[in-house]
């Protein structure tokens, strides 16, 4: 852990925007314990009024928050703070927004579930040198399923819509929403 510390720099101050409170107060304890100092936001604007407090050498940002998209926080830190490191958190990795993530001043892109120990290594990775990949990367079975799952909730759960947005078959697409999702 002293290792870490040492890597952080002067200024450890770091900010978690996420909707969900427990994985907030999770994510909070762990990256305390590698000596960063916290602050946390479960909204756009609450992030937004935390970063014109103080804008936080470090921030992990969810994409997706009840009253607005992550890209804005991550716009506002950028244009308060240029040497800022800002993960983009997602439950739905798509490379369409790991593009606007990185655009938008993103430093990396990490798909969830991602623990304490990836946001570490990706906060702290070098510039041009990449963070090691995740221990426990989510399969490529899991990741068509969750893309899936995403599509159907934005068509209100209408398969047919879902189908033809996707270009399946509807009952194949039937068929693998009656399954529970690969591991």
């Amino acid at each position: 852990m002293d290792e870490i510390r040492e890597q952080i720099g002067p200024d450890a101050s770091l900010l978690l925007v996420d909707d969900d409170e427990t994985f907030v107060a999770r994510l909070a304890r762990a990256m305390e314990k590698r000596g960063f100092q916290l602050r946390t936001a479960l909204s756009v604007a609450e992030a937004k009024r935390l970063i014109a407090e103080q804008a936080p050498a470090y921030a992990v940002i969810d994409l997706r928050l009840e009253d607005g998209n992550g890209l804005d926080v991550v716009e506002t830190l950028r244009e308060a703070r240029e040497d800022a490191k800002i993960i983009v958190l997602t439950g739905y990795g798509a490379i369409a927004t790991a593009v606007a993530a990185v655009k938008m001043g993103a430093t990396d892109y990490l798909a969830k579930p991602a623990d304490a120990n990836d946001v570490t290594s990706a906060l702290l990775a070098g510039g041009e040198l990449l963070p090691p990949p995740p221990e426990n990367p989510m399969s490529a079975d899991r990741v068509r399923w969750e893309h899936i799952q995403r599509v159907y909730e934005q068509c209100d759960r209408n398969v047919s819509e879902t189908a033809r947005r996707l270009h399946m078959h509807r009952r194949t697409l039937q068929r693998i929403l009656a399954k529970r999702g690969p591991k």
